[in-house]
C-alpha cells in the first residue's frame, strides 16, 4: 500500500536496523561478488539482457508501448500540465530550493554532476542554510526519503568526484541514498558515455529539470558578471571557493600529487585555484523549468526504472538502496474522440512488464493523478492543473537503462524541425550537425577520421537543411536562429587543444559540406534563412593593485589568504577540516598562448596558501584584511557588467579608487558559455531538457538524456511576418525573454535585493509566469520574421562584436582563416593575461566609452574562423580518431 504524503515520517527505513552497520558490510561483500558476475557475463555476452525467451518477451511488451506513442517514446502525450520557465541559475536554483523545501515524502535527483556544497540562494552570507547539502539534510531529518543518482566519471579524464558526492550526502542522514553509475571496472565496462540528465522530482507531483546541473560554476544572474572581488566587504561574494571557475583558463581539477602537496580538487570546496583579483570567471547562460501535472509521473517512471536497473546488478544486496515500484497507471482526461487510443495506452501501461515485477518488493510511490473513474487512491488534493500538453522523451539504451535503444529525443527534434512553418529558435551547448545523408560529406569526413558510417547521428542537421530548402523553393519566409558557445569549455590555446579542435571541426566543417554550403549549392543564400550567434560579457575587477598591496602590508595577510579564508567560512565548521598542513595553490595569470599541458604545473602556480584550520581563524583573517583599508571605497562598484542591461546608472559615471593604469588592467572579458538545450518552433512548440544537438545526446545508446516536448493550449495574440498570429503563451514568452536578455532589453539583476526579491521568476510552479506584453521591449522582439526585429538582432550582435574586438581582440575571429594567421593574430597578445585589454593604444576612459556601446551579450558568430583549413585537426590522428571522437561529439 502506498504511503500517503501526510505519513512521510512513518515510512519504513531500510537502514534503521540496529545491526545496520554490520549488515552494510555484508551487503557490500555480496554486491562485489554480484558485480564480478556481471562483468564476466557482459564480457562473454554483451547481449545478455536481451537473448533469453522471457527477456525477449519483456522487450516486446515495452516496444509495443513505444509503438503507440509519438516519437516512439516510452511516454505518451499528457494534458493538464503546468510549466514555468526559468532563465539562468539565479532564478532556477532559488525555485529549486523552494521546490525541495516543500517535500514531505520523497525527493528524486538525477544529475551528471552534483556538488553537495552548492549554494542555491546567494549571497551565501545571507542564506547559509540554503546550501544544497544542508537543505537535503533538513528534509531527511523530517522523514523525507531522498534518492540520488549521479554519473560515475572516468577519473582519468574528469574531475567530478562523484565519490565525494555520494559520501558527503549519505553521511548526512540514513534517509539519503546515492547511487553512482556506470562502473568502469569490476562491472559493466562503460568508458565513453555518461548519465547526462538533470532532474529533481518532489513528492511525485512536482519537478525541476532542464540544462542546469546542481553543481559548481552554474549559478549566474542575467548580468553574467566576470568579477567577484569585494576588498572591504567580503560578505558580498557570490562565488566562493570552487564556484569561481573559468574552464577556458583552468578546468576543475582531479586530485594529483604533481606538486608534492595537496592540489585543488572538487571535493575540496575551499580549493579555488583561480586568482580572482586577476582572472575573470566564465559566465554561464542556461534555461530550465519547473512543472506540475500528469507528465511528472512519467519522469518518476524513468527514475524508478533507472534506479532498479542499477540496483539489480550493482546494489542488489545493499539494503540502503531499496527497490522502487513503478507508479500505478492512471486514467487521463482526453477528448471523446481519443477515448479508444487512451484506453489502449492505459491497457499497455497496465501490462508493463516491470509493473508487476517491482510492485511487491518495491516501495510504493503514490501520485495524485488517479482521476475518476479510477479506483486508485490519490496521494493528495487538490492538484494544480495547467494548459500544457507534454510528452516526455529520452535517450536510453542497454548500458544506461537495461532496455532496447530509445532515441525519442532525436525523433522529436527531427519531427519538430520538419513541421516548422515560420521560425526556429535554438540555444544549445553543442551543434554537431553535419548532414548525415550528404554522401560526399559523410564519406570524406569519416574516411579522414576513420569512422564507421553508421556512427553518424546528425539527422537534425539534414532536417534543418531540408526545411530551409523547402521554404526557399516555395518562396516562403523562414528563419532559423542558433546560439552556441564561441568555443567549447576546454582550457588552453585552441591550436594545442585536440579535443577542443575536434568539437569545433564537427560544428563548422568540413567547410565545403556545411549547412551553409549545402543551401548555397541548391542556389539559395543561406544568410536569408539561418544565422549563428554567440554570447560574450565584460566586467571590471575591483582590484586596484596599489590599494590591495597597502592592505596586505598593513594587515600582514595576502589577498589570496583572505580569498581562501572566505571559502573556509562558507564551508562551515561541520565539514571535514583535512590535514593540518593543507594548502591551496593559486594559478598564476597566463596568456592565450599557454597550452593546456602547462596549466597547473609547478612553475605556473603562485606560493601555496595555507588553509585556516578553523572557521574562527578564517573570519579573523578576513576581518584583519578588510580593516586594513585606509578609506572607504563605497563609491566604487564591484562590477560594471550590469550596464550591458537596462540599468539606472551609466557606465561612463563609474568611479575608480586607483590609477588609470590600474583600472585599465582590471577590465576583462570572457565568452558567456551557452549551456541551454532548448528549441522553440513557431512560438508554439518547445523542446527542452538535458540533450545537446550531437551524437552523444541524440543517438540513444550513447549518453542518457531526458527532455520534454511542450505544446501550450493557452494562446495569446501575437504577430508573425506582419500578420496577426496566435502564439502559445509558454513558447512565445520563453523565446522573447531569452532574446531580450541577449539584446540587453531586460533590467539588470542583482544577486539579491530584499525590496524586490524574490521575484515571480524565482518561484516554481504553480506560481504563474508574469510577462509585460505590449511593452516597448516586448514589441521589439515580438515578430521574429519582421525586418525590424532582424535589424535589431543583427546590428546589436555586430556592434557588440566590433567593440569587443577593438578592446580585447577575442578568439575566434572571422579574419583568421588559417593557423598561420591565428598565430600571427595572437602574437601581439603575448604576455597579456587571458581576457584582459589587448589594445595598448586605449586609455581607461576610451575603454569605458567603447564598452558603453555594448547592449546585452549577443555577438555574431565568426563562421569563417579557420575556413581555409580543410581539417582543423589535421595531423593529430593519435589524439582525434574514431575512438576519441566518441568522447567529443
Amino acid at each position: 500500500m502506498a504511503h500517503p504524503i501526510s505519513d512521510a515520517g512513518k515510512a519504513p527505513n531500510p537502514t534503521s536496523h540496529p545491526f545496520s552497520k554490520f549488515r552494510s558490510k555484508i551487503d557490500h561483500l555480496a554486491t562485489d561478488i554480484s558485480r564480478l558476475g556481471v562483468a564476466v557475463s557482459t564480457t562473454l555476452n554483451p547481449n545478455h539482457r536481451h537473448d533469453e525467451a522471457w527477456e525477449k518477451e519483456v522487450d516486446a511488451k515495452m516496444e509495443a508501448i513505444r509503438d503507440g506513442h509519438r516519437f516512439r517514446s516510452f511516454a505518451g502525450e499528457r494534458d493538464g500540465n503546468m510549466v514555468k520557465w526559468h532563465v539562468d541559475g539565479h532564478d532556477y536554483f532559488w525555485a529549486m530550493s523552494e521546490l525541495i523545501d516543500q517535500a514531505t515524502d520523497t525527493i528524486m535527483i538525477l544529475d551528471w554532476w552534483l556538488s553537495p556544497e552548492l549554494q542555491l540562494r546567494r549571497p551565501a552570507a545571507l542564506f547559509p542554510e540554503w546550501r544544497l547539502d544542508r537543505l537535503l539534510q533538513r528534509k531527511a531529518e523530517q522523514g523525507v526519503r531522498i534518492y540520488v543518482m549521479v554519473y560515475k566519471e572516468v577519473t582519468a579524464s574528469m574531475a567530478l568526484s562523484s565519490k565525494h558526492t555520494k559520501h558527503a550526502l549519505e553521511d548526512l542522514h540514513e534517509n539519503i541514498a546515492c547511487m553512482r553509475h556506470p562502473d568502469h571496472s569490476g562491472g559493466e565496462l562503460v568508458y565513453y558515455f555518461s548519465h547526462h540528465e538533470k532532474l529533481c522530482v518532489v513528492d511525485n507531483k512536482l519537478a525541476a529539470m532542464g540544462g542546469l546541473d546542481a553543481c559548481y560554476g552554474r549559478w549566474d544572474t542575467r548580468n553574467h558578471p566576470l568579477a567577484d572581488v569585494h576588498p572591504t566587504e567580503f560578505f558580498k561574494s557570490l562565488f566562493p571557493g570552487q564556484d569561481y571557475n573559468n574552464s577556458r583558463i583552468m578546468d576543475f581539477q582531479a586530485r594529483s600529487d604533481g606538486l608534492h602537496q595537496r592540489c585543488p580538487t572538487v571535493e575540496k570546496y575551499t580549493s579555488n585555484a583561480l586568482a580572482i583579483q586577476d582572472a575573470p570567471r566564465m559566465p554561464w547562460h542556461d534555461t530550465s523549468m519547473t512543472l506540475v501535472g500528469p507528465s511528472v509521473v512519467d519522469l518518476v517512471q524513468h527514475f524508478c526504472e533507472r534506479w532498479n536497473f542499477v540496483k539489480k546488478f550493482k546494489y542488489q544486496h545493499d539494503h540502503r538502496m531499496e527497490w522502487l515500484s513503478l507508479p500505478t497507471p492512471w486514467g487521463d482526461v482526453r477528448a471523446h474522440e481519443e477515448e479508444v487510443r487512451v484506453e489502449n495506452d492505459a491497457q499497455l501501461r497496465a501490462e508493463h512488464p516491470h509493473l508487476a515485477e517491482w510492485k511487491e518488493k518495491g516501495r510504493q510511490l503514490a501520485h495524485p493523478y488517479h482521476w475518476p473513474p479510477s479506483a486508485q487512491a490519490r496521494a493528495s488534493e487538490p492538484v494544480p492543473s495547467g494548459t500544457v500538453r507534454i510528452q516526455v522523451c529520452r535517450s536510453a539504451a542497454d548500458w544506461s537503462h537495461g532496455i532496447i535503444k530509445e532515441d525519442s529525443i532525436q525523433q522529436a527534434y527531427i519531427e519538430l524541425i520538419r513541421e516548422a512553418n515560420h521560425c526556429i529558435y535554438i540555444e544549445n551547448q553543442f551543434l554537431s550537425v553535419l548532414p548525415q545523408h550528404s554522401l560526399e560529406c559523410i564519406t570524406e569526413f569519416h574516411q579522414y577520421h576513420r569512422l564507421p558510417r553508421e556512427r553518424a547521428g546528425w539527422e537534425s542537421g539534414m532536417a534543418l537543411v531540408q526545411r530551409i530548402l523547402s521554404a526557399a523553393e516555395s518562396g516562403r519566409k523562414f528563419k532559423v536562429i542558433v546560439l552556441i558557445p564561441a568555443v567549447p569549455a576546454f582550457p588552453g590555446d585552441i591550436h594545442q587543444q585536440s579535443g577542443l579542435k575536434a568539437i569545433m571541426e564537427a560544428q563548422h566543417s568540413p567547410w565545403g559540406h556545411s549547412i551553409f554550403e549545402m543551401i548555397r549549392k541548391a542556389g539559395y543564400d543561406p544568410n536569408e534563412y539561418i544565422s549563428f550567434w554567440n554570447l560574450r560579457s565584460y566586467d571590471r575587477i575591483n582590484s586596484p593593485r596599489s590599494n590591495i598591496k597597502k592592505m596586505e602590508q598593513k594587515s600582514g595577510i595576502t589577498f589570496h589568504e583572505a580569498q581562501v579564508a572566505l571559502a573556509k567560512v562558507y564551508v562551515g565548521s561541520e565539514d571535514i577540516e583535512g590535514d593540518v598542513d593543507e594548502v591551496v595553490n593559486i594559478e598564476q595569470p597566463h596568456d592565450r598562448l599557454t597550452g593546456a599541458d602547462q596549466i597547473g604545473k609547478k612553475d605556473t602556480v603562485e606560493k601555496a596558501v595555507p588553509l585556516p584550520a578553523t572557521v574562527d581563524e578564517a573570519q579573523d583573517l578576513i576581518k584583519r584584511f578588510e580593516d586594513a583599508r585606509e578609506h572607504s571605497d563605497e563609491f566604487v562598484s564591484d562590477n560594471i557588467c550590469q550596464h550591458a542591461m537596462q540599468d539606472k546608472t551609466s557606465l561612463l559615471d563609474e568611479k575608480w579608487d586607483g590609477s588609470d593604469e590600474e583600472e585599465l588592467a582590471c577590465f576583462v572579458t570572457e565568452l558567456c558559455y551557452i549551456h541551454s538545450k532548448i528549441m522553440i518552433v513557431d512560438d508554439r512548440r518547445v523542446i527542452c531538457g538535458s540533450a545537446n544537438l550531437n551524437d552523444r545526446s541524440l543517438l540513444g545508446d550513447h549518453d542518457s538524456e531526458i527532455a520534454i516536448v511542450m505544446e501550450d493550449q493557452d494562446m495569446v495574440e501575437s504577430v508573425m511576418d506582419g500578420r496577426k498570429y496566435m502564439a502559445s503563451r509558454l513558447a512565445t514568452t520563453w523565446r522573447r525573454t531569452l532574446m531580450r536578455e541577449h539584446l540587453g532589453l531586460l533590467p539588470s539583476q542583482p544577486a539579491f535585493d530584499a525590496k524586490t526579491q524574490p521575484t515571480w521568476g524565482m518561484h516554481p510552479v504553480p506560481h504563474p509566469i508574469e510577462y509585460d506584453f505590449g511593452s516597448t521591449e516586448d514589441l521589439a522582439v515580438q515578430d521574429l520574421l519582421s525586418d525590424e526585429v532582424e535589424r535589431l538582432w543583427f546590428e546589436t550582435g555586430k556592434n557588440n562584436r566590433k567593440a569587443f574586438e577593438r578592446i580585447f581582440r577575442p578568439i575566434p575571429n572571422d579574419n583568421i582563416r588559417t593557423w598561420e594567421e591565428y598565430n600571427n593574430y595572437l602574437q601581439p597578445s603575448s604576455g597579456i593575461s587571458t581576457g584582459h585589454v589587448a589594445n595598448s593604444k586605449l586609455s581607461a576612459t576610451e575603454v569605458k566609452q567603447e564598452l558603453s556601446k555594448i547592449r546585452g551579450h549577443l555577438v555574431d558568430m565568426p563562421i569563417n574562423f579557420l575556413s581555409d583549413e580543410k581539417w582543423i585537426t589535421e595531423g593529430e590522428w593519435l589524439a582525434v580518431n574514431r575512438i576519441t571522437l566518441a568522447l567529443y561529439i
